[in-house]
């Protein structure tokens, strides 16, 4: 078995994909089913090392600036 996340884009697919299962061709599940991935794994390996560091650096500089106003 395969499992795939499907995007709607006209009112008449749910009914579709409703007939579907009551032909016992797919299965349906609720959006709760599908774990989402952590933001930290989602972007992980997104930045290099330096630019990491970089980003770190400036939001470390950007909130000192707000703390001294």
């Amino acid at each position: 078995m395969e499992t795939m996340i499907v995007e709607l884009t006209h009112k008449r697919a749910l009914q579709l994909l409703r007939d579907l299962e009551a032909m016992e061709i797919i299965k349906l599940h609720d959006n709760t089913d599908v774990p989402k991935p952590k933001l930290s794994e989602k972007y992980k390996g997104i930045l290099s090392k330096e630019e990491s560091q970089d980003l770190t650096r400036h939001i470390s500089q950007m909130r000192n600036e707000w703390s001294n106003i």
